[in-house]
């Protein structure tokens, strides 16, 4: 079930503990995409914490959000560009978008298999999605008084497998949140210096979510193929009788 949208919004926005998770995953999504000049970015679920960085050189940034979570006004400082809508039917048309991020959007859905379809239907040729759920052997998955204490935690082979179900192509994953989900002083004052040690482990079960990027698979043209050629070639003059010449 989806969280209600003042829960999601009073946790990023307003506890220093959700302000340190917007700022740890945003890090990554920008290590991952460093720009999206001219390009159409798109987040469902409750992704505005990760939507503002692109909304400077992106040509168009749309945050879909589920009914059942509610919408919410976004950005508040200029023209709104959050939009309600159902799982299975976003207001987009086919190949418009060039990068979709998926946030506390597939764990909470009873129908997470609505979101991957209209995900490949809306993804354009080259386009990237980036999935990010909590991570079953993390601890903030353990915790109901953060957002990724509900709905249903991953292990990567699970999220990876169940993309490839539905089509994508894995292109690479990656993890965020190694300091325990704890409002104590020491640790919301050493979050990013945990952040930056847990990348360098060699195993990212530890990390609170798990970030799995995909691409869309485009069918190979089928059919027998037409070649351009001509077994007999024509001459330009073939057929015509040559001219005599009468003597004078």
């Amino acid at each position: 079930m989806h969280l209600d949208v003042r829960d999601l919004h009073a946790f990023y926005y307003r506890t220093r503990l959700g302000r340190a998770a917007q700022k740890a995953i945003r890090d990554q999504v920008r290590d991952m995409w460093p720009e999206a000049k001219g390009q159409t970015v798109v987040g469902f679920g409750f992704t505005v914490p990760l939507l503002r960085p692109f909304l400077e050189d992106a040509r168009r940034v749309i945050g879909l959000m589920p009914g059942p979570q509610g919408v919410m006004p976004w950005p508040t400082s200029s023209e709104n560009i959050s939009v309600l809508c159902e799982e299975s039917q976003w207001p987009l048309p086919n190949g418009i978008v060039d990068k979709l991020i998926v946030l506390h959007g597939l764990e909470t859905s009873e129908q997470p298999t609505n979101i991957m379809s209209e995900t490949d239907r809306v993804l354009g040729p080259g386009g990237r999605a980036l999935f990010i759920v909590p991570s079953r052997t993390g601890l903030w998955a353990r915790r109901d008084k953060t957002p990724f204490g509900h709905g249903r935690p991953y292990t990567l082979m699970q999220l990876e497998s169940q993309l490839k179900k539905a089509g994508f192509s894995i292109e690479r994953h990656r993890a965020a949140l190694f300091a325990p989900p704890s409002e104590r002083q020491f640790w919301l004052k050493s979050a990013s210096l945990v952040e930056r040690m847990g990348q360098k482990l060699p195993t990212f079960s530890p990390g609170g979510v798990l970030m799995v990027e995909v691409s869309k698979k485009v069918a190979a043209p089928t059919g027998t193929a037409v070649k351009d050629r001509v077994r007999n070639r024509l001459g330009i003059l073939e057929g015509i009788p040559k001219p005599t010449v009468e003597p004078i």
